[in-house]
């Protein structure tokens, strides 16, 4: 990584910050992830892509602006007591401090917001985290980009109701949630219980142990229950070891339907043909045709640059989920740039403004080469998720397919219980909500 220059940490040093700042032209973004471990592949492929696309700018465009991304990595073994360690050690580091933090663990998230909003530094946690973070009033600098796990649920059951041939269909339906026994496996329980109400199907949560590689009880409980589907919310090896299990009690693949950390190529391979027929949801999609993965090609991987030391996974999910939040970091520090000052690194508090004043729409993804690989993206003071669609894919063996368009997740269902969940998260804080009609 690209140190800053020494005369800008003399200045620093000599107490002329202002002159630091003038002349350091690098945004800090720390990556913080695991490499190691049960949920490496998530990981190392998500972080990946992030500094792939980092280094695109850097080589492409010479940054932001002019500004040069920089970034350092820091394991975090998927540990909340880890991942706090190294955002304390990565918060002050470049000329204006972390300008993001993406945690890469609902844990970790959980473990951050407090200290992001004295440190007044924005996380990123895109597609995990908190869902009621959505409502930025109670959660300035927290934002669950592009879609969240409440959103994710509405739309899962939406698509097993179109399996079933209509929503009624689903009156006296049984469903397992077969769920990661952590933070992040427990995160839906409550919308599911909800839509088994409006719905009317059986809903039954059975919990697997940290890693995931046993679970003969579990699966016994699913033969016992004969259930129409299978929702699985696993993480890393919890994954294949659930496909290989569903194979030996011949419980049909084509009715588990997993999230999507339930759904890469590192989370069905490893499982051979006990995966055929899978059925996964997504928020970005694998594959190297998209312009912005054409770009990191050339610019990147064809200059011995890449990061990826495996290049069968370049374009694969994880890897692609990287490139976009790659995307949705830098557009934010982009968007900062309009109002405080174009050229110039943001720091925190300015980047958190962009987040929340982002508009990623139709339009910008095509200038960014994204079409397709993402949902257009508009977030606000009351809406810190900016999306809320969901596409499914269908794993056939060898690749992914596509097999449904970006399903709307029923707001009517979850934005009333985020509301609730972040009055009542306010309250226990003793947090005054921001009135967003203040906001500008």
């Amino acid at each position: 990584m690209k140190r800053v220059a020494l005369a800008v940490a003399l200045a620093a040093t000599a107490g002329f910050p202002g002159q630091a700042l003038a002349q350091a032209k690098e945004q800090f973004v720390p990556v913080n992830s695991y490499w190691v471990g049960p949920y490496a592949p998530g990981g190392s492929g998500i972080a990946g892509g992030m500094i792939d696309y980092f280094k695109l700018l850097n080589a492409r465009d010479g940054g932001i602006n002019g500004v040069k991304v920089t970034w350092e990595k820091c394991e975090t073994e998927y540990r909340n007591d880890r991942g706090v360690e190294c955002y304390e050690r990565s918060k002050k580091k470049g000329p204006t401090g972390a300008t993001v933090v993406h945690p890469l663990s609902t844990g970790i998230t959980y473990s951050l917001i407090d200290k992001s909003l004295a440190d007044k530094i924005p996380l990123i946690s895109m597609g995990y985290g908190r869902a009621d973070s959505s409502d930025g009033r109670a959660f300035p600098y927290v934002f669950p980009l592009i879609t969240n796990y409440w959103s994710q649920n509405t739309a899962k059951i939406k698509f097993i109701g179109m399996k079933e041939g209509g929503m009624d269909k689903l009156k006296g339906k049984k469903i397992v949630n077969l769920y990661h026994d952590s933070a992040y496996g427990k995160e839906t329980i409550p919308v599911l219980d909800a839509q088994a109400k409006i719905y009317g199907f059986q809903v039954t949560h059975i919990a697997v142990p940290h890693p995931g590689n046993e679970q003969q009880a579990q699966w016994l409980q699913v033969r016992q229950i004969k259930p129409d589907w299978v929702i699985l919310r696993g993480w890393g090896v919890m994954n294949p070891t659930a496909l290989k299990a569903a194979a030996k009690i011949a419980f049909p693949r084509d009715k588990i339907l997993g999230v999507w950390w339930s759904g890469a190529e590192e989370d069905v391979i490893p499982a051979g043909d006990a995966a055929k027929g899978y059925f996964a949801a997504g928020f970005n999609l694998p594959g190297t045709s998209f312009p912005v993965m054409q770009d990191v090609l050339k610019h990147v991987y064809s200059k011995g640059k890449g990061e990826m030391e495996d290049k069968s996974r370049i374009g694969s999910i994880y890897h692609t989920r990287g490139i976009v939040a790659g995307i949705v970091s830098t557009e934010g520090i982009r968007k900062a740039q309009e109002r405080f000052g174009k050229g110039k690194p943001m720091t925190g508090e300015q980047v958190r403004w962009g987040l929340e004043n982002m508009n990623i729409d139709a339009k910008r993804l095509k200038q960014l080469g994204a079409e397709g690989l993402m949902q257009p993206l508009k977030v606000s003071c009351l809406d810190h998720e900016g999306g809320g669609a969901v596409k499914f894919l269908q794993w056939d063996g060898k690749k992914w397919n596509v097999v449904s368009d970006w399903i709307p997740s029923d707001q009517s269902i979850v934005r009333p219980m985020i509301e609730a969940s972040a009055a009542q998260y306010a309250k226990e804080k003793n947090i005054t909500p921001r009135d967003c009609s203040r906001e500008k």
